[in-house]
């Protein structure tokens, strides 16, 4: 069994790929007419997202992980994160890690929530930033009619209604979730007393959005889109913002959409757009993809996770 799912993550890598041939084919040829040092900038940029992930998983749980590991891990889960919808993919494999080092499931599962919480607020707040900054970056007139907004304000706020209703009436289902809230804060008690960790986690969770953007200004000026480089952030910071509820694994199809639009919005061509964003996805997606699955199954192998 240990054999196959080592096996495993290079199958669905292949399956993947072979789905999106045409947007492979179309990325790579937009790579070749790019300058390479800014592409070079957006990898290493790509790279430097899995230690900013590595310090926010750190200062996520108190308990201290193999730093190397840790990081080998986060490389890993990039991948898992493509392959599973909504984040799941890499969630497991941080929850396996975690369980591995002796961390305990009540405590790591808290861990991972306060993660998602600081890489959600780092995000939504450096979007927040760029809003005031450059309220005019985005020309969403056009691209977002008004007629449109209170529909989508409406099914949020039913979702949210029958969540809250759902907890308040089910008590099967309320214990288990104020008993989870429960662990949940203390554990972000804990972290918050230890200045090396409240920095590890909060800093890394304001860094990783930032080396996305800092990503896709790199790919953006490597193929010559006619945006100011914090316009290209604040499309970047929008956009996955807006696709983070789509449940496509590793945001695949969405994303890529979503970005179109945004720099479109942003000032961009649509035709430079598109290239900006296929190059953008091949670099930060795909190129990383397969070495990514191979750590996978060597770190299930070795049992690391």
């Amino acid at each position: 069994m240990r054999q196959i799912l080592c096996l495993l993550p290079v199958l669905l890598v292949a399956i993947v790929a072979v789905r999106h041939r045409s947007v492979l084919v179309e990325g790579f040829g937009q790579l070749r007419t790019a300058e390479w040092p800014w592409l070079l900038a957006a990898g290493g940029a790509t790279c430097l997202t899995w230690v900013a992930a590595s310090f926010s998983r750190q200062g996520a749980v108190i308990q201290p992980l193999p730093r190397w590991r840790l990081l080998a891990t986060q490389f890993a889960a990039g991948s898992a994160n493509h392959l599973l919808p909504t984040g799941l993919g890499a969630g497991a494999v941080n929850l396996r890690f975690m369980s591995v080092c002796g961390v305990p499931l009540a405590r790591s599962s808290a861990a991972l929530a306060l993660y998602l919480l600081a890489e959600s607020v780092g995000r939504v707040g450096l979007l927040a930033a760029l809003l005031l900054a450059f309220p005019d970056a985005l020309r969403l007139g056009t691209l977002l009619p008004d007629a449109d907004v209170g529909p989508v304000l409406s099914a949020g706020g039913a979702v949210l209604a029958a969540a809250v209703a759902a907890l308040a009436l089910v008590r099967r289902l309320r214990t288990p979730v104020l008993r989870f809230l429960r662990t949940a804060l203390g554990e972000a008690r804990s972290v918050h007393t230890r200045p090396a960790r409240a920095l590890a986690l909060w800093g890394g969770s304001f860094a990783f959005p930032a080396l996305q953007a800092a990503g896709l200004v790199a790919v953006g000026r490597a193929l010559g889109l006619p945006v100011p480089p914090a316009h290209m952030a604040l499309a970047y910071l929008a956009a996955t913002v807006a696709v983070a509820l789509v449940p496509t694994p590793g945001g695949i199809g969405s994303v890529e959409a979503a970005l179109i639009v945004a720099l479109v919005a942003a000032g961009g061509p649509v035709a430079v757009a598109t290239a900006v964003v296929l190059a953008y996805r091949i670099i930060t997606v795909w190129v990383p993809l397969v070495p990514g699955a191979l750590t996978l199954g060597a770190l299930v192998r070795l049992k690391v996770i």
